[in-house]
C-alpha cells in the first residue's frame, strides 16, 4: 500500500485495520512524534513534541514494525507474510478492571492495556498515591500521572463528586519515542477518534488509546507493551 496515499475529498477522522496490513486513516487529523522525558533516575516526567508530520486526507501507517518509511507503511507487511490478526476481541477487560479504593480517589486499573509508558511510577507510584488522595499533592500528583497514561489503562473517580478525572484531549495521532529504554513506542491516539477493526467493527471509543506499531503484541491492535526491551526492568510493564 501507498503510505501517501490521498483521496480528494473531505473524509471523517477515523482509522481502520487493514487484514494483516497497515492502519488506514481518514480525515485531517494532526500527527507528530513525542519523546518520553527522563528524570536522573530514569523516570519519565514530561512528553516533548518532536517531528511534526504533513496533515493529508488520507494515509497507511506501519503496523508490522518493518517499514523502511515509518511512520508510514511501505509494503513490507506483504514482503515479511504480517500476521496482523486482532485479538482484542469484544475487549471485556474494559469491564472488569482492577479497583483501588482511596480516601479522595478511586483508580480503574485496566492492566491489559499496559502501554510501558512509566509516567504512573513517579513520586511512589500512582497506586500508593491514590491510597494517600486525602493529601492535597497525591491527589494533584496522582491526577497527573493517570493523565500521562496514554493508554488509558488508569483512570481515575473523584470519590465526593462521583466524576472521571480525564484530561481533556484534542483529536491527535503521535508517535512514542522511548530514549530512555532504547524503543519507539506505540501509537498514541487522542481525543475519542474511531478505531475500526478489519471486519468493519468499531471499537469502543477513548479518550486515550495505544495501538501496536511493532507488530508484537498478543492485543492487536491494541498495544501491550510488547515493544519493550526484555533487558530492562520486566516489572515496569505490570506494575502494581
Amino acid at each position: 500500500m501507498n503510505s501517501k496515499s490521498n483521496c480528494s475529498i473531505t473524509t471523517p477522522s477515523r482509522i481502520r485495520v487493514t487484514k494483516n496490513g497497515p492502519y488506514q486513516v481518514s480525515g485531517t487529523i494532526p500527527m507528530r512524534a513525542q519523546i518520553i522525558l527522563t528524570d536522573a533516575e530514569g523516570t519519565p516526567v514530561k512528553y516533548q513534541p518532536s517531528t511534526k508530520y504533513p496533515t493529508t486526507q488520507s494515509c497507511f501507517l506501519c503496523r508490522c514494525g518493518r517499514s523502511k518509511n515509518k511512520p508510514y507503511c511501505d509494503g513490507t507487511h506483504t514482503a515479511i507474510f504480517f500476521d496482523g490478526t486482532e485479538n482484542a476481541n469484544d475487549e471485556t477487560y474494559l469491564s472488569t478492571p482492577e479497583v483501588i479504593e482511596g480516601p479522595a480517589l478511586r483508580l480503574m486499573d485496566h492492566k491489559e492495556l499496559c502501554a510501558s509508558a512509566r509516567f504512573c511510577h513517579r513520586a511512589g507510584g500512582v497506586w500508593n498515591l491514590v491510597q494517600q488522595s486525602d493529601n492535597p499533592e497525591a491527589y494533584k500528583t496522582a491526577c497527573e500521572e493517570s493523565a500521562d497514561c496514554p493508554s488509558g489503562r488508569l483512570v481515575l473517580e473523584d470519590r465526593k463528586t462521583k466524576t472521571i478525572v480525564e484530561p481533556k484531549l484534542e483529536q491527535a495521532i503521535c508517535f512514542l519515542e522511548d530514549p530512555a529504554i532504547g524503543a519507539s513506542g506505540p501509537i498514541w491516539v487522542r481525543g475519542g477518534i474511531p478505531v475500526e477493526s478489519a471486519d468493519g467493527k468499531i471499537y469502543k471509543m477513548r479518550n486515550r488509546v495505544t495501538l501496536c506499531r511493532c507488530g508484537k503484541s498478543q492485543n492487536k491492535p491494541f498495544c501491550d507493551s510488547s515493544h519493550y526491551p526484555e533487558e530492562h526492568d520486566p516489572h515496569g510493564k505490570n506494575e502494581t
